[in-house]
C-alpha cells in the first residue's frame, strides 16, 4: 500500500485539516501516483524553492503548532478536571500540611460539606466522561505525531530520489525537526495525572476509601497469582497504557519513601544481573523445562552509584509451574566476597537478631537463604553472565492486589561474562561491569560494543491476576490486536540465546518471532479471537461429554465454531446447557479461559498417537494403498474418526489429545532444519554422481552423458524441493498451524526418477552390446580379456 493511502486511512476526522497536505507536496514535486518523470527536464530553482518552503515552513509549522496547541489544551482540560475534583478530595492531603495551606483546606472542607450526594455523583460522572475524552485524544495525538513524522520523511525521500541532484533535503529536515520537535513529546506526566484522577473517581463512585499511591509489591497471601505475558509493538504502547490507566492507577516509585506519590517521578530503571556457569547449565534447564530448574540474579533500582538496595534472588521452578523463592539484601561492597565464599553476612545476621528479638524464625530464614545461595554458587561454579536493564511502569490499586500489571520498556540485554579470558566483558575479579555502572550509562547504552548488547524491539507486558476471577476489561486487552501473547518468556533465556549463541545448543521457541512484525489488523485479530474461543468452547464441551455430560451453567454460547467436528457443532447448536469436565479432570490446559498461562508439559507426540490409534480400523489397512499412503496416519486419524465405541458412549467430536494450543518448541525448528540439511545432502550426492558420470563418459558415449544430465535435473529438483518444503513448514510453525507436515510427493518423485534413470541406463547399455555383437564387434571388456590371455 502506498503511503498516501496509509495516511488517509489513519486520519482522525476531527483533525483532518491539520494533517500534512501530502497530496499537495506530491503535486509540487510533480510526482503522480504512477511515478512518471515527464517533467524531469523542467524542474527549476523556483520549483525547488516552492517545494522546500511548503514542506519545511508551511507544513512543518502547521503540524508543530497544532500538536503543541492540542497538547496544551489537553493539559488545561486535565487541570480543569483536577479543579473540579479538588473540593471532593478533602482528607486525602498529606497529614503534615504547611501553615499557609491550613486556611484553604478549611474553606474547601466547608464547601465539600455543602455538596449533596446527588450533585457529587453527577460531578464525578461528568469528570469521568471528560477523562475518557482526554484519554482518547491523548492517544490520537500520539498517532497524529507519529504518522505526520513519517510523512515528512517520506516526502523528503521522494524529493531526494527524484529531484535531489542539486542537494539532498534530508539534513535540512532533521535540522528543522530539532527546532520543531513535535514528535518528541513525553506523555507520561499527563498520563500519571489522568491515572490518579481515574483512580479517585472510580473509587469514589464505588464508595471505597481513597489511599495514597505508592509503588508496592506487597502480597496479601492466600490465593495464588496467574501470570500472562505479552509483547507490545512500540506503536501500540501508548494505547495500551491508556487502556490500563482507565482501570488501574500508575504506581509511582519513590526511592525515599513508598508512602508519597510524585507525579513527576520517573519510572524506575531496574537492573538484573543473572548468574550461570561456562556450560550454561541453568539456561539449559530453564529452556528444556527441567524439573527444579533454578535461576539466580542480583537486582536493584536506579543507578548503582546512588547506593540502592541490592537483592540476591534465587528462584526454583517446581512441578506444576509453582515456584519457590529465596532473597536477601546485600551491600554492593560485599557481593564479590560473598560469591567467593569469603563472607557470610555475619553483620547482617547480627543486626537482624538485635531487631527481631524473640522472632527467631526470621533470623533462621535469612540465614538459610544466605547459606543456600552461597552453596548453590559454589556447587555450580556460577558467575555473572548477563545484565538486563529496563524501565518499568507498574499499575495497581494500592492495597488491592487482585490485578497487578507491569509494563517493561527499553529492555537492553548486555553481556556481563568473563568467559573469554583474552577479552573479558567484565573484570574477572569483580562482580559487575565498571564501565557501565561508573559512567552511569542509560538506555540505549551507545558506548557498549555491538556484539555485547541486544536491544529487545518490543515492550513487555505482564498481567498477574489473583485467584480465578475474570475481569472483562483484562480479557478484552489480552484478546485485542494491541498485544501478542508470549507465554513463558524470560529475559535471562532470551539474552543468553541472543548473545551466547555459540555457547548453547538449545533455543527458546519464541526466538524466530522477534524479527517478525507483531502488529495485526483489529478486524483480523477479532476474527482470530472468535475462532479461538469457539474452539475452546468445543473442547470444553467435548471433554465434558466424554466424562459424563455434566452441564456447565457458566458457559455462554456467544459464537459458533467455524472449525472442528460436525458432531461437536451440532451438539453446541442443540444443547442449551453444555458439558464441562469433571472436577478431578480440571479445565482445558493452555487455554485462557481456565485462568492460567501454564504451558503443557512436553510429551512424545509420536508415541501418544500410536497408542491411541492402535486398535482403530484404519490402522489395519492392507494392500498397495498401505505402501503408498496418501497422507500420514495422524492426518488420516483426523479425517476418518472411525472408532468402535462401547454402548452408551458417543463420539465427543474433539479428542483430548487434540486439545490446547499448538506449542512451538526449539526441537521443532531443529527438526525442520535437519530435514532440509538431509535434502541438501541427497542433492549434493546426486550432483557429484552426475558430474563424475559426465566426465568419465567419452565423447561418443551419448547415453552416459544423457543420463548425467538426467541425474543433474533430479539433483536440482531435490534441492528446490527441500528448500520449498523447508520454507512451507517454517511458515506453518510460525503460524502455529495444526496442519499435517508430511508430504510424500518429493521423495516419491526422486525415487522414481532414479529408478527410471537406472532402468534406461541398463536398457540402453544392453541394446548397445547386442548391436555390437550383431555387427561382429567385440565389447570393450572382451578385447581386454583377450589381451590378458595373449600375454600369458
Amino acid at each position: 500500500m502506498r503511503f498516501g493511502s496509509t495516511l488517509r486511512k489513519n486520519i482522525y476526522r476531527p483533525w483532518k485539516k491539520n494533517y500534512i497536505d501530502y497530496d499537495k507536496l506530491k503535486k509540487l514535486l510533480r510526482e503522480s501516483d504512477r511515478g512518471s518523470d515527464e517533467d524531469e527536464d523542467f524542474w527549476t530553482a523556483e520549483d525547488e524553492s516552492a517545494f522546500v518552503d511548503e514542506l519545511l515552513n508551511v507544513q512543518l509549522e502547521k503540524v508543530y503548532n497544532f500538536q503543541a496547541d492540542t497538547y496544551r489544551k489537553l493539559r488545561d482540560r486535565t487541570t480543569a478536571c483536577e479543579t473540579k475534583l479538588d473540593p471532593l478530595a478533602i482528607g486525602l492531603k498529606p497529614e503534615k500540611a504547611e501553615e499557609g495551606e491550613a486556611s484553604s483546606a478549611a474553606n474547601n472542607a466547608s464547601k465539600n460539606s455543602d455538596i449533596k450526594p446527588e450533585k457529587r455523583e453527577e460531578l464525578l460522572k461528568e469528570v469521568l466522561s471528560e477523562l475518557d475524552n482526554i484519554t482518547k485524544e491523548v492517544n490520537e495525538l500520539e498517532k497524529y505525531s507519529r504518522i505526520n513524522y513519517t510523512a515528512f520523511f517520506k516526502a523528503t525521500k521522494k524529493h531526494d530520489r527524484k529531484r535531489g541532484d542539486a542537494y539532498k533535503l534530508r539534513p535540512f529536515l532533521e535540522t528543522r525537526l530539532k527546532e520543531h520537535p513535535f514528535n518528541k513529546e513525553d506523555y507520561s506526566p499527563l498520563l500519571y495525572r489522568l491515572s490518579a484522577m481515574y483512580s479517585f473517581v472510580r473509587q469514589s463512585l464505588e464508595g471505597k476509601p481513597q489511599e495514597a499511591l505508592s509503588f508496592s509489591e506487597s502480597l496479601t497471601g492466600g490465593e495464588s497469582f496467574t501470570s500472562h505475558k505479552f509483547w507490545i509493538h512500540s506503536e501500540n504502547l501508548l494505547e495500551v497504557k491508556t487502556v490500563i490507566l482507565r482501570r488501574l492507577p500508575v504506581l509511582v516509585y519513590n526511592p525515599q519513601t513508598s508512602k508519597v506519590a510524585e507525579g513527576s517521578q520517573r519510572d524506575p530503571t531496574i537492573t538484573s544481573i543473572y548468574f550461570d556457569n561456562p556450560n550454561f547449565s541453568l539456561y539449559t534447564d530453564k529452556v528444556n523445562h527441567a524439573p527444579d530448574a533454578s535461576s539466580l540474579r542480583l537486582r536493584w533500582y536506579g543507578q548503582l552509584a546512588q547506593r540502592p538496595e541490592v537483592l540476591f534472588e534465587k528462584k526454583v521452578i517446581k512441578e506444576g509451574d509453582a515456584s519457590e523463592e529465596q532473597r536477601f539484601p546485600i551491600k554492593d561492597k560485599y557481593i564479590q566476597q560473598f560469591i567467593e565464599g569469603k563472607y557470610k553476612l555475619e553483620k547482617s545476621v547480627q543486626k537482624l537478631q538485635n531487631r527481631a528479638g524473640e522472632d527467631q524464625n526470621k533470623v533462621d530464614d535469612f540465614q538459610k537463604s544466605v547459606d543456600d545461595i552461597q552453596s548453590f554458587i559454589k556447587e555450580n561454579g556460577l558467575q555473572p553472565v548477563l545484565r538486563a536493564n529496563y524501565t518499568r511502569t507498574a499499575f495497581q490499586i494500592p492495597g488491592d492486589d487482585r490485578v497487578r500489571i507491569s509494563l517493561d520498556t527499553n529492555l537492553a540485554l548486555i553481556r556481563e561474562d568473563a568467559l573469554d579470558q583474552d577479552r573479558p566483558c567484565r573484570d574477572p575479579d569483580d562482580w559487575h561491569r565498571r564501565d557501565i555502572d561508573d559512567a552511569q550509562m542509560e538506555y540505549p547504552f551507545k558506548a557498549v560494543r555491538k556484539g555485547e548488547i541486544n536491544r529487545f524491539p518490543f515492550a513487555l507486558l505482564e498481567i498477574k491476576i489473583k485467584g480465578r476471577k475474570h475481569y472483562e476489561w483484562v480479557d478484552d486487552l489480552m484478546d485485542s490486536h494491541l498485544v501478542k501473547e508470549a507465554p513463558r518468556f524470560s529475559k535471562f533465556v532470551h539474552g543468553v540465546a541472543m548473545l551466547f549463541e555459540d555457547n548453547v545448543n538449545s533455543f527458546p521457541f519464541w526466538l524466530s518471532e522477534v524479527d517478525t512484525d507483531i502488529r495485526r489488523e483489529p478486524q483480523k485479530a477479532f476474527e482470530e479471537e472468535l475462532e479461538r474461543k469457539a474452539r475452546a468452547a468445543e473442547d470444553e464441551f467435548a471433554v465434558g461429554s466424554l466424562f459424563g455430560a455434566r452441564a456447565s451453567p457458566s458457559y455462554r454460547a456467544s459464537v459458533t465454531s467455524p472449525v472442528g467436528s460436525p458432531e461437536a457443532s451440532k451438539s453446541v447448536a442443540k444443547s442449551s446447557a453444555h458439558a464441562k469436565a469433571s472436577p478431578q479432570l480440571g479445565t482445558t490446559p493452555g487455554s485462557k479461559e481456565n485462568g492460567t498461562s501454564n504451558e503443557e508439559v512436553d510429551s512424545d507426540e509420536e508415541g501418544a498417537h500410536a497408542t491411541i490409534w492402535e486398535d482403530t480400523t484404519f490402522s489395519k489397512s492392507t494392500g498397495l494403498r498401505s505402501l503408498f499412503p496418501s497422507s500420514s496416519k495422524y492426518s488420516r486419524a483426523r479425517q476418518q474418526r472411525k472408532v468402535k465405541l462401547p454402548p452408551g458412549i458417543r463420539d465427543p467430536g474433539v479428542w483430548i489429545k487434540d486439545q490446547g494450543p499448538v506449542r512451538v518448541e526449539a526441537k521443532v525448528w531443529l527438526a525442520n532444519q535437519r530435514t532440509f540439511i538431509k535434502w541438501q545432502h541427497v542433492s549434493v550426492l546426486l550432483a557429484s554422481l552426475s558430474l563424475g558420470l559426465y566426465n568419465a563418459a567419452g565423447e561418443t558415449n551419448g547415453v552416459a552423458r544423457t543420463l548425467a544430465v538426467v541425474y543433474t535435473l533430479v539433483a536440482a529438483f531435490t534441492l528446490l524441493w527441500g528448500y520449498g518444503m523447508y520454507m512451507y513448514r517454517n511458515k506453518l510453525i510460525r503460524e502455529r498451524s495444526p496442519k499435517d507436515f508430511d508430504n510424500q510427493f518429493g521423495p516419491v518423485v526422486v525415487c522414481l526418477g532414479l529408478v527410471v534413470a537406472l532402468c534406461l541406463n541398463f536398457g540402453f547399455k544392453y541394446q548397445a552390446v547386442v548391436r555390437d555383437r550383431a555387427n561382429g564387434n567385440k565389447p570393450a571388456n572382451s578385447t581386454f580379456m583377450d589381451e590378458r590371455i595373449e600375454l600369458r
